[in-house]
């Protein structure tokens, strides 16, 4: 027997179903402004129980991709606004992701061609981003050499992440979700190797964490705890961000200490390797332990997974990324047994509507 659809109470809110969109970066807004096109495509997809937004970038500085729609500007907040009211139009619900890449962007994204920020001055070879190159042209590049924030610097952008809550309640989100999760800043501080600070931001496990609980805090100013998510990937070692020995035990203790904040949720992404998982059941049931509010699972996500770990009680909402470009309509599409349409990804990153509106939802066979 299936929970996928059975209503789940998040905060002040009462979701249809268990099933999430997750946040996917499409590079559809050249100009960084949500679109009528931006819109249109969350509104075909508001079955969902929740969707949340692509990253979206809190400041010039966070940029790490091309064509990504931001939220520090009054016009991105009014193109915003045309999105949730598309959504809420057809009684969906959506949280924006907030997002600063951190030392994984290029100078033709920064300020006056500055180098990106970053926790400490360890660059990121192996990585590629979705910028301009030296001509001009969209397409992956190489990241830049970062920079270390000053410790007056890790203040300014905490109040960035505020004043970007503060963007999404007037653009009418029903709440926000703090990106800490696939190497970009937060991650960036909260691993040793890439956190190489002496101030009260560096050292141990619960001083690397001191940034991104202070962020929390502050947009829980904003918003209250209620209306506050955060997306996490334990373990991960995505965009150079190297393994270290006291990884679980440091998610172990931000799993306690959002608990201890009432946070809606904790989005967990698992970075699985190929043929495996990193979240497996141990530490999963550990997490739960830790952490009493709602948590949601990603990272290839099925129907028969969500279903036996809603069985075993360790989740209580399943995202599903991939499956919703190509289903607009997945959540009937599972409900019912019908096909999945595979999407091309080809037309993941920039473009027009060509594999953004244009996937057909599903019609059965008249008998």
């Amino acid at each position: 027997m299936t929970r996928l659809f059975d209503t789940h109470r998040l905060g002040g809110l009462v979701l249809d179903n268990r099933l999430v969109m997750a946040p996917m970066t499409r590079a559809r807004c050249i100009d960084t402004i949500p679109t009528a096109e931006t819109a249109e495509y969350y509104r075909q997809r508001a079955t969902a129980g929740l969707i949340v937004t692509e990253g979206t970038p809190i400041s010039p500085e966070a940029q790490g991709y091309v064509y990504v729609p931001g939220i520090w500007s009054p016009a991105q907040v009014a193109g915003w606004r045309t999105v949730t009211d598309a959504v809420h139009s057809e009684d969906g619900r959506i949280f924006a992701q907030l997002w600063h890449v951190g030392r994984l962007s290029h100078a033709s994204l920064q300020p006056d061609g500055g180098q990106p920020v970053s926790a400490g001055a360890v660059p990121a070879p192996e990585s590629k981003i979705f910028a301009l190159d030296d001509d001009g042209n969209v397409g992956f590049v190489d990241v830049g050499d970062p920079r270390p924030l000053s410790t007056e610097e890790v203040g300014r952008v905490v109040d960035d992440f505020a004043r970007a809550a503060t963007n999404a309640e007037v653009a009418g989100f029903d709440g926000v979700e703090l990106h800490g999760a696939n190497g970009y800043l937060f991650e960036q501080f909260l691993n040793p190797a890439t956190n190489t600070r002496s101030d009260r931001y560096g050292g141990s496990y619960t001083d690397r964490a001191r940034f991104l609980l202070e962020t929390v805090d502050a947009v829980i100013d904003v918003l209250g705890s209620a209306r506050v998510g955060i997306r996490l990937s334990p373990f991960s070692e995505l965009f150079d961000m190297p393994a270290y020995p006291e990884a679980a035990e440091t998610y172990l203790y931000l799993a306690s200490e959002l608990s201890r904040r009432n946070l809606a949720y904790i989005h967990l992404i698992d970075q699985r390797p190929a043929g495996g998982r990193l979240l497996d059941i141990d530490f999963l049931t550990a997490f739960r332990a830790r952490f009493r509010g709602t948590i949601i699972l990603a990272g290839g996500m099925t129907q028969k997974h969500a279903d036996e770990l809603f069985e075993r009680d360790l989740i209580d909402l399943a995202a599903f990324g991939q499956p919703f470009i190509a289903n607009p309509d997945l959540v009937a599409r599972l409900q019912n047994g019908w096909p999945l349409t595979a999407p091309d990804p080809n037309t993941y990153y920039g473009g027009g509507a060509e594999g953004y509106l244009d996937y057909p939802r599903f019609t059965p066979a008249r008998v």
